[in-house]
């Protein structure tokens, strides 16, 4: 895991010192290393920077940026099944100097161009410069497990794995985009390709951005994607088949996630995801897996269940309990660590379980995506119904309508019926294949009546553009917001992000694009039957653990941040989202905030998440945006 950074640069304003700068933000996610390309070409100065974490081939055979021909590339991430390409590329006549992935990931580039990516098994983000075409390959894995950011204007091209690489170009000028600053106020995060910064990009999951040095335009070519899958026909087997199945595809990616020359580890939270990858590893193994996991005394605290599953699995099990004062000592690192933020409270233990796992490994494997990928949240088991009584409303254009134009009769207190009414009738005037989106947006999000009040602006987010698919069954809808959207823009920078910002490579075992492509073919009744989510995981799971272990609620990472925002964490409102400083960003009226805050004080906010995002973005704004102004 590493960072990397670059450009193209036809003004040749940008130098080998600019290089540097990048590296120097990028510290963090390499400090066992780091690298430059610069030269200059009859068009621009090209320029490549990285930083390395050392996972696999740790001697200086690995180290980039790395040179075959004609090629230069920079790479962040991991093929698992690099070895077996080489192979491969060796039949061909490629001889290698090193054992790194960086090295098959560059010849199979130079041997099979832009078609090499379909053979890679893993995670990844890079970059490859080919001088014979002038031209910059960017490429990112399929579900965006791995971060790539790029700016393009009429002089130069800029990428880098944070945005802390565009906060160090000197000729980059930063400004928030405000259409992105709204959906991350109603969401949380920012969707799409929409980052914090204007006209500042994230690289497309599952695909090539492909930079033209001499046209200064650039190509998307994509190579994958998962709502294509879900068009294709289902599985026919019968479900003890597909469990069957689901365990040996797991199995076969949890495996090929532990190849490392480092020390590696597995989070355990004590949910059906993490348990499952840490069953199936430690099953064969005589010696023990090292699992980790956080509690809160103060808050929602699995910690217990975890040592107890861990105890009957048999691993070495390290466990900590998040108090006050880490999140006292945590939050001010927020705007650093996820400098495009995310108002995900989560974001503070995942943090803390990763410098937990940093004490004594240098990688951990996460089981990020069951939910996701096999129905394990509440909607899976309500949109079906929903959807059952919405198909039984006549007329259901002419109710959608009336029902938007009543909702506005509902303010103030009442601004919580406004936005379900209004959600409803959004949903019923929808196309058919456009109401599950229409639903998820009325679940989340704040009442308009709200958002107009606060912004100092007309409102206006950016909702997620999915593609038109022919789905065999609409409800799997569900599994693209849940894919496209929240895994790749929420889930998955949160622990990138957690887990870099402390030096550790995480990795996602169910993310393996095979075991993608299997749960993506099975029927929706076989990962959700409307009583049971995860069917697969469950029966896998329910081999190795007892199910007294396993049968309780779901839950996730939580801890008190609102409790604690009331007493001792009281000043960080107090400090942020004060009136002037709320004035001087220009974002907000300033008394409806002041108005926020005295309500949630006192207990008497109904939406008590939109003081945690407008904290999020304050502390960020004050951070990156008035603290480069001033200098």
């Amino acid at each position: 895991m590493c960072g990397i950074s670059g450009f193209f640069d036809t003004s040749f304003q940008l130098g080998q010192d600019q290089l540097e700068k990048y590296n120097a933000a990028l510290a963090h996610r390499g400090p066992d290393g780091k690298g430059v390309f610069f030269e200059k070409t009859d068009r621009g100065s090209i320029g490549l920077g990285h930083t390395r974490l050392s996972i696999l081939d740790i001697s200086a055979l690995g180290q980039q940026p790395m040179q075959y021909e004609h090629l230069t590339i920079v790479l962040n991430g991991e093929i698992y099944n690099f070895k077996t390409i080489q192979e491969e590329l060796k039949a061909l006549g490629y001889a290698f100097t090193s054992s790194s992935d960086t090295e098959v990931v560059l010849k199979s580039f130079h041997a099979f161009g832009t078609a090499c990516v379909e053979k890679f098994r893993g995670m990844f983000a890079f970059a490859i410069y080919n001088s014979l075409e002038d031209k910059l390959y960017l490429c990112r894995d399929r579900v965006g497990v791995k971060p790539l950011y790029w700016y393009l204007d009429s002089q130069k091209l800029i990428f880098g794995s944070e945005l802390k690489v565009f906060f160090n170009t000197t000729t980059f000028t930063a400004k928030v985009d405000v259409s992105s600053l709204c959906t991350f106020i109603n969401y949380g995060y920012s969707t799409n390709d929409n980052t914090i910064l204007h006209k500042v990009k994230k690289a497309c999951t599952g695909s090539w951005t492909i930079y033209d040095c001499k046209t200064n335009e650039v190509e998307v070519l994509p190579y994958w994607n998962y709502g294509a899958l879900l068009e294709k026909e289902k599985y026919k087997g019968t479900f003890k088949e597909a469990v069957q199945e689901t365990e040996k595809l797991a199995q076969e990616a949890s495996e090929l996630r532990m190849i490392s020359d480092v020390p590696i580890g597995v989070f355990l939270s004590g949910g059906f995801d993490s348990t499952m990858v840490t069953a199936l590893l430690q099953k064969d193994r005589t010696e023990k897996l090292k699992t980790f996991t956080i509690g809160f005394s103060d808050g929602v605290d699995e910690s217990h269940d975890a040592m107890k599953i861990a105890t009957h699995l048999g691993t070495e099990h390290t466990s900590y309990d998040c108090r006050q004062q880490d999140a006292i000592d945590l939050i001010p690192l927020l705007p650093f660590l996820y400098d495009d933020p995310l108002a995900d409270i989560s974001c503070i233990p995942t943090i803390l379980v990763s410098k937990l796992a940093r004490k004594d490994v240098a990688v951990a494997l996460s089981a990020d995506g069951g939910d996701e990928l096999f129905g394990g949240y509440g909607g899976f088991q309500s949109t079906p119904k929903i959807f059952s009584k919405v198909n039984q409303i006549p007329f259901k254009n002419l109710v959608g309508t009336i029902a938007k134009s009543s909702s506005t009769l509902f303010t103030g207190k009442y601004n919580y019926l406004q936005k379900k009414i209004e959600g409803i009738g959004n949903m019923l005037s929808a196309a058919q294949e456009d109401r599950i989106s229409q639903l998820h947006l009325q679940q989340n999000g704040f009442p308009r009546e709200m958002m107009d009040s606060l912004f100092a602006f007309p409102f206006k987010q950016q909702l997620h553009q999915k593609h038109k698919y022919n789905l065999i069954d609409p409800l799997d809808d569900l599994y693209i917001l849940g894919i496209e959207d929240t895994l790749t823009n929420l889930l998955l920078p949160k622990v990138d992000r957690g887990a870099m910002g402390v030096s550790l490579e995480g990795r996602e075992p169910l993310l393996d694009h095979r075991l993608m492509e299997f749960a993506a073919s099975l029927p929706y009744n076989y990962k959700h039957n409307g009583v049971e989510s995860k069917r697969p995981i469950r029966e896998i799971v329910y081999k190795y653990v007892p199910k007294a272990l396993m049968d309780r609620p779901k839950v996730g990472f939580d801890l008190p941040i609102y409790k604690w925002l009331k007493s001792d964490l009281s000043f960080l409102l107090d400090q942020h989202l004060n009136t002037t400083s709320i004035a001087r960003g220009g974002f907000f009226n300033p008394a409806y905030v002041d108005k926020l805050v005295s309500q949630f004080k006192k207990g008497e906010l109904r939406y008590v998440s939109i003081i945690w995002r407008l904290l999020i973005f304050q502390m960020w704004f004050e951070s990156w945006i008035e603290k480069n102004n001033s200098n």
